[in-house]
């Protein structure tokens, strides 16, 4: 949204300048010619640039009328490009945004179910010790948090927060994402832990890490158990995939929990409420507030709680009392049992359903297109019952990815329909819809040249394309329009204006093409973002010059020959005559 604004009023000032304000810099500035004096004739560099440049429009002339002579074969030629646009489209890899270094790394720790605060603490100093020494050329500073981690909280969780040293001071191999490997290889080494480092995602909203967010569902009410089953089965097929890297659960394992069983028929009998049972639990194990007192000037909270001793194990809950409805003490061995069970101490359901979360990142050379299609390939060949939902950047991505076919023909649309109304005319338009490939086929040679990947901003760059390809031929086929009305032969109209444009659209071109460059090498913050842009704009506008200038011609003669374009006929009415002031 904020791209279409900021082209549209870019757009709409450029046609107010060109209408009000370049006539009369153009008056101003130019400096005319005398009479019998050409642009050829001058000297210096202007001079050897126009003499050569004149050379150059003269073959470029005689390479056109090739063309329009022989209008089979490179008809052909455009159809293998239109092919090779629709092969390369299919696979190049896809992705949702590029993938930024933010300056800023996570780490996650998760030690074995039960662990000890003291033991997760010793994993998390080694891995700050690591970040440290090891990595001190990229790393600013770590950190740590013991307790907590993106999946949930507890004694086995842990959190590291890293933060790198400005992007002057790192060279590309010290980026987020080469650092982010590293750590990976180094932390598998740990054994009593399972650590995680990631990069945050590119749109913090979006989820807590870059890769791919998706949940595994319990869709026919197979049960916890084998929900967890299907899980831990496909996190070790994920793990023998070359496609995958750091696939892990976003949540708790299951770990050792005490079960209070309450009878409540006999709970009844002794006159002891739930309400009564549960209030006395959390008191005894946590804590109520009662009121305030003052001492010594200060308000100070009284709470009432349980005594250490009383409540350090769950046997402890046998010397618990509740009082019934007649102020009668009664045991809770009397209508509760406990025992140790195993289970989940994170719970979570995603659109109504039992599901667990589970994230991950492609491998080295992959997309999180790609990354998605492996991890549906995975999930169908879990039990049955067993589905699963896209969540975060990842239900995005194939939300946009839906989207992007309805988005470029109803940008194609538009044009087309602006350039009826234009022209008043049906079929001259398809003469410059067809140059849209030329410019595409270019934007998805030069993505694919640098590794990037079919992502939101590589769109934006493709819808530019197409508006700038557009450009291109209508400067053509405005003026070979113009001059066949005028009574020129459609082959004759046709090498005329490509002869009269071929300057302006070089010159345009090339101004647009330099201006982009410095998207293509940014660096730092938003880079990424910057380097899809610019790439996919700077490949779709070097072809669509280079081929256009060619292949619109002939699509003008083609277009007007098949739908049989005449000459209009003289207008029999007289001109009325013009008179200079004072005549």
């Amino acid at each position: 949204r904020q791209f279409s604004i900021t082209i549209v009023s870019a757009m709409g000032l450029s046609v107010l300048v060109a209408l009000i304000f370049t006539p009369a810099l153009c008056a101003t500035m130019l400096t005319p010619l005398k009479k019998g004096e050409h642009h050829v004739a001058k000297g210096g560099f202007f001079g050897w640039f126009n003499r050569n440049f004149d050379r150059s429009v003269t073959g470029y002339e005689r390479s056109v009328g090739t063309i329009l002579r022989n209008k089979v074969p490179f008809l052909l030629a455009y159809a293998l490009i239109v092919v090779g646009m629709i092969w390369l489209f299919a696979r190049i890899p896809t992705a949702f945004l590029p993938e930024e270094d933010q300056g800023v790394l996570f780490a996650q720790v998760q030690t074995p179910a039960g662990s000890s605060a003291e033991r997760t603490q010793v994993v998390v100093d080694q891995m700050r010790e690591y970040l440290l020494k090891d990595e001190a050329d990229t790393v600013s500073s770590v950190f740590t948090v013991n307790g907590f981690n993106f999946a949930g909280r507890g004694q086995s969780s842990g959190m590291a927060f890293i933060m790198l040293k400005p992007w002057g001071e790192r060279s590309a191999e010290n980026s987020v994402f080469n650092l982010s490997t590293r750590a990976q290889q180094h932390f598998f080494g740990f054994r009593d832990a399972m650590v995680f480092a990631f990069a945050p995602p590119a749109v913090l909203e979006l989820g807590n890490a870059t890769g791919f967010d998706v949940f595994l569902q319990d869709r026919a009410g197979v049960g916890h158990a084998k929900l967890m089953e299907a899980r831990n089965q496909f996190l070790a097929k994920a793990a023998q995939s070359k496609v995958l890297m750091a696939v892990r659960p976003n949540g708790l394992n299951d770990e050792p929990q005490y079960q209070l069983t309450i009878d409540d028929e006999r709970a009844s009998a002794l006159g002891v409420t739930i309400a009564d049972i549960n209030n006395t639990l959390s008191i005894a194990l946590g804590a109520s507030y009662v009121n305030d007192f003052i001492d010594r000037g200060r308000v100070k909270k009284v709470y009432i709680q349980g005594e250490p001793n009383a409540r350090m194990s769950p046997e402890d809950l046998q010397k618990w009392y509740v009082r019934n409805g007649k102020g009668e003490m009664v045991p809770f061995s009397s209508f509760a049992k406990g025992e140790w069970t195993y289970g989940s101490p994170k719970l979570s359901r995603y659109n109504g359903v039992e599901a667990v979360e589970v994230l991950g990142a492609p491998a080295p050379g992959y997309s999180t297109g790609e990354a998605m299609a492996e991890v549906e390939r995975i999930v169908g060949e879990l039990p049955t019952g067993i589905g699963y939902s896209w969540t975060g950047m990842s239900y995005e991505e194939k939300l946009s990815g839906s989207q992007m076919p309805a988005l470029f023909a109803l940008s194609i649309l538009f044009v087309f329909l602006c350039l009826a109304a234009l022209y008043e005319s049906w079929s001259i338009p398809i003469a410059v819809v067809l140059v849209v490939p030329l410019g595409i086929i270019g934007a998805l040679i030069a993505t694919s040249l640098r590794g990037l990947s079919n992502d939101v901003y590589f769109l934006v760059g493709l819808l530019t394309t197409i508006g700038l390809a557009a450009k291109n031929a209508i400067l053509i086929v405005e003026f070979a329009k113009e001059l066949h009305e005028q009574g020129r032969s459609l082959y004759d109209a046709t090498i005329e204006a490509c002869r009269m444009r071929l300057r302006p659209i070089i010159m345009t071109s090339l101004a647009f093409i330099l201006g982009v460059v410095p998207l293509t090498i940014a660096s730092g913050a938003g880079a990424g973002s910057q380097h899809a842009i610019g790439t996919g704009v700077i490949g779709g506008m070097i072809s669509a010059t280079v081929l256009a200038i060619f292949w619109v011609p002939l699509f003008f003669v083609a277009v007007s020959s098949l739908f049989g374009s005449k000459k209009p006929e003289k207008d029999a009415t007289p001109e009325t005559p013009r008179y200079e002031a004072g005549q």
